[in-house]
């Protein structure tokens, strides 16, 4: 009998081999690495001490370590003075910092904030802004579900528009000769575009370029939008951390909507307040009067219960604290200079450092007329590759790097590796 047992087991035995095979996700395909997150693993594995991280896009000090702005650490003592409770917030956010944030982005004089007619709700950062614009444009937008991207642009709005149900296409805006903006492309292909298509617009910092259009050219871009009833997502990622003040990093925005858009708007508070894990956004869109207000929040609900239910509250309350409290906002906007001026710094001395002191062959002007946290070095796919196996610099293949990454510490460093690659002597 035992024996008989034995030998039915053993017919039953599959090997290994055999139980992937049947397994039901045996025909799932591997996918691709993230690009970012594998120039960091890269890094981590790399064991010599001048290695440079510059793929991450996250301030860093000037000791390349991880800042908490001093204002966040007040406004966190703050909510924790309050003995807050860990209750649920709603579908749509935590009331008063949906209503600073609008405040935040579209200026206190604007006809939007003083009628009433923004209707916003808070996001799992700027990501989750933009996914539940993509869900709303995808399901409400009556007109068109293409959406028309910066090419390049950041390398997540291309599935998560895919995802949200919206057909990508794109839009000329990098001059690879010029390593500037190309504006002529980029008007000519708005003005092909089919009539009341989506564009999606960086309102400042434009990543992973940093080149961003100027005035003049954000109120063309305008006009070109009103004449072909294009519909403008504006993504601010970086609201005065580009420049250094809110106020003129928002112009596009506020420019836009004194003209007459209707416009859908992503904010994060990631870079600015350094909330990076905390996952503070919000996403809101302008609306012809309070009755239409009240129907779009009512869609934003419905979209968002059962994608999350409700956003967290932690980060939500620190972001709220500094925006609702008078010292606290100006010594925060006095800390988003401080970061901003740190980068523009280091722009500037890459520069010299290349052009002048090393002579390094090409045309570097591009590094100091760029914004923000991102440079489009110009390097080519070879390049940033000898980089990282022979001088322990790590970037994105296509050349892009956080100048977050650099400091007084390792920029000079970093421009030797960068011109002995330019010269091919690596």
């Amino acid at each position: 009998m035992l024996a008989a047992t034995v030998a039915r087991r053993s017919t039953l035995a599959v090997s290994a081999q055999d139980l992937r095979a049947v397994s039901t996700w045996s025909n799932v395909p591997a996918g691709p690495p993230d690009p970012i997150l594998g120039v960091t693993e890269a890094f981590k594995a790399d064991k010599d001490p001048r290695k440079i991280n510059l793929g991450v896009g996250a301030y860093r000090d000037e000791n390349g370590k991880p800042y908490i702005l001093p204002s966040v650490k007040k406004a966190e003592e703050i909510v924790q003075s309050s003995k807050p409770d860990k209750e649920y917030l709603p579908i749509t956010g935590l009331p008063e910092f949906t209503k600073n944030s609008a405040l935040l982005a579209y200026g206190a004089e604007s006809d939007v904030i003083k009628q009433g007619t923004v209707a916003i709700t808070q996001s799992i950062s700027g990501t989750g802004a933009l996914r539940i614009g993509g869900a709303f444009l995808a399901r409400h937008y009556p007109h068109s579900k293409a959406i028309y991207l910066p090419a390049p642009t950041w390398g997540n709005h291309i599935p998560l528009f895919g995802d949200s149900g919206l057909e990508v296409r794109k839009y000329r805006y990098f001059n690879k000769e010029t390593v500037g903006l190309d504006f002529e492309g980029l008007k000519a292909d708005l003005k092909a575009a089919p009539e009341q298509s989506i564009v999606l617009l960086h309102a400042c910092a434009h990543n992973p370029t940093g080149i961003d259009p100027t005035p003049e050219q954000w109120a063309e871009i305008s006009d070109i939008v009103k004449e072909k009833k294009l519909f403008p997502f504006f993504d601010m990622a970086y609201q005065g951390f580009a420049s250094g003040s809110t106020a003129k990093d928002a112009f596009a925005v506020r420019h836009f909507v004194s003209q007459g858009h209707q416009i859908a708007l992503a904010q994060s508070f990631a870079k600015n307040m350094g909330l990076y894990g905390e996952r503070v956004g919000a996403f809101s869109l302008t609306t012809a009067d309070p009755a239409e207000k009240a129907r779009v929040d009512s869609q934003l609900k419905i979209i968002i219960r059962p994608m999350y239910s409700n956003p967290p509250l932690h980060g939500a309350r620190i972001a709220n604290a500094i925006l609702n409290n008078a010292d606290l906002y100006t010594q925060w906007e006095s800390e988003v200079k401080g970061m901003a001026d740190r980068i523009i710094s280091m722009r500037e001395k890459l520069y010299t450092t290349l052009q002048k002191d090393l002579n390094t062959p090409g045309e570097w002007g591009h590094i100091k007329s760029q914004i923000g946290m991102f440079s489009f070095t110009g390097l080519t796919s070879p390049q940033t590759k000898a980089l990282a196996e022979k001088a322990h610099v790590y970037m994105t293949a296509d050349g892009r790097i956080s100048m977050a990454g650099l400091n007084g510490n390792n920029i000079e460093y970093f421009a030797q590796s960068v011109d002995a690659a330019v010269r091919g002597q690596l």
